[in-house]
């Protein structure tokens, strides 16, 4: 089992929380005006709005999981799983700094359980 670096670990996490954050700031395209006869283009803009709008909402949920992942850092308790307490694979968190829950409270979790 490895070790986390929890410097490159702050480092990974600051430059996506950075990424995210200036993609949320880029604007979403309204439609333009439509003309007669344009439905197939009215429903292309359509299509790209709802389209920018979920990853909009998804980006904003992941920036939600990488300052909470920060915040753990700062107070010490990063690694560990939220849920169980118990650590958190090195692995992991190597895949996925922002990881919350151990592989096996993820799985409730996911299930709603």
């Amino acid at each position: 089992m490895t070790e986390v670096d929890l410097s490159t670990v702050r480092a990974a996490l600051e430059a996506e929380r950075d990424r995210l954050r200036i993609g949320l700031k880029e604007g979403i395209v309204a439609p333009g005006p439509m003309t007669y006869g344009s439905q197939a283009a009215a429903a292309s803009q359509v299509f790209e709005q709802q389209r920018d709008l979920a990853l909009r909402d998804r980006n904003a949920q992941h920036l939600e999981q990488v300052e909470t992942a920060l915040a753990r850092l700062t107070e010490g308790t990063f690694g560990s799983c939220v849920r169980c307490g118990r650590p958190i694979a090195p692995e992991r968190l190597d895949v996925l700094p922002w990881a919350a829950y151990c592989i096996d409270c993820q799985r409730l979790v996911g299930r709603g359980g």
